[in-house]
């Protein structure tokens, strides 16, 4: 049913990780409005929060890059300082600017607060059709390393070299977390994805951690597969797939073609999950061509924030806001331009609103 899309799939990502308890009384949340389309976005959470009576108090924050003294550009410290303080965050989109000084602000933020597991549930939605039918998987990805390490230099003109970093501590800890997180939800099996026949030393260490949290977790069926042929397994049949766990470049890239799965990145949650700090964020961009038309679709938001909320073992609020969403894209009265139809940002967050008044 379109009111339990999620439900199963992510009740609680806190049982699969060690983190910090977020037991009783009203809470604090780092929110990150974003660029774009994110303030929008992000005030569609709220108001919808709001109507649900959810006892989180919102502390936002501004991350626009200031220049440090190196000439580069970064987070503003006191900015980290809240994350640091309140250990979770909603993050909308961030676009960092292309030129010498700038870096991915995305990925400064999870190098920042170690977040090492990204956690991308993909599950087809009732009332949003696709080419594919009942897509449930969820991939897993490796956050802190591989390419997206930033270690290139140029060796001579024309020739640049960049290092994929690789660990065993790093491959360990994503693998045991998808192996844990397999067991918590339900979850039959993992499929490590990997290139290690090519890649023999960095990917075979990776697949090799991923064969020994194996060993440790039985109950749970091990699969490995190269990349290429998981994708062309993917868009043959993604129903064979259920947990997929990889290193940081693949994992970019194939998180991106199972939200394609169900309709894209607009209604595709996503989780970041560290030692002692989670954000969770939507992963799109930040569509400055239509930011303050009232045309964005918050759906991919406010699902991350359900996982938040699930994180957080607030279930009955989660539920309750994720029912609302779901039977509002179901019903398909107002949903906005990407979902096929033609109403606002703020007249479908008023239509959840709605729905959540008839369940509170």
């Amino acid at each position: 049913m379109a009111g339990q899309v999620l439900k199963k799939l992510i009740p609680s990502i806190k049982q699969a990780v060690s983190c910090r308890c977020y037991s009783g009384g009203r809470r604090t949340v780092t929110l990150i409005p974003g660029d774009g389309i994110g303030p929008e976005i992000s005030a569609s959470v709220q108001q919808i929060f709001e109507a649900t009576k959810v006892p989180i108090d919102w502390d936002p924050i501004d991350v626009t890059p200031v220049r440090g003294p190196d000439g580069m550009f970064n987070i503003p410290q006191k900015a980290l300082d809240v994350i640091h303080k309140h250990k979770i965050g909603l993050k909308g989109p961030l676009a960092t600017p292309i030129g010498k000084g700038h870096r991915s602000l995305n990925l400064a933020l999870r190098k920042e607060f170690t977040l090492y597991a990204n956690v991308r549930p993909c599950k087809s939605i009732e009332g949003y059709k696709t080419p594919y039918d009942n897509v449930d998987l969820v991939t897993i990805r490796e956050n802190t390393e591989g390419e997206y390490s930033g270690i290139e230099h140029v060796i001579v003109d024309g020739v640049v070299q960049s290092i994929k970093l690789i660990t065993e501590e790093a491959s360990r800890r994503v693998a045991k977390f998808a192996f844990d997180y397999a067991r918590a939800n339900g979850r039959n099996t993992v499929t490590a994805v990997h290139k290690a026949n090519i890649m023999r030393m960095s990917d075979g260490l990776f697949l090799k951690c991923c064969r020994e949290e194996a060993a440790e977790h039985r109950d749970i069926k091990f699969n490995e597969s190269y990349l290429d042929t998981v994708c062309l397994n993917m868009v043959q049949d993604p129903t064979q797939f259920d947990v997929l766990v990889m290193p940081n470049l693949y994992g970019d890239i194939l998180s991106d073609l199972c939200a394609g799965l169900i309709g894209g990145l607009g209604v595709t949650p996503s989780g970041n999950i560290g030692e002692g700090a989670a954000l969770f964020e939507s992963v799109h961009g930040s569509a400055p061509d239509i930011a303050g038309e009232d045309k964005a679709n918050p759906t991919a938001l406010l699902l991350s924030a359900v996982m938040m909320l699930r994180h957080m073992e607030m279930f009955r609020e989660a539920d309750i806001i994720e029912r609302a969403c779901f039977d509002t894209i179901a019903e398909g009265r107002a949903v906005t331009g990407d979902l096929g139809g033609k109403a606002k940002c703020s007249e479908f967050t008023n239509e959840i609103c709605s729905k959540i008044a008839e369940q509170v």
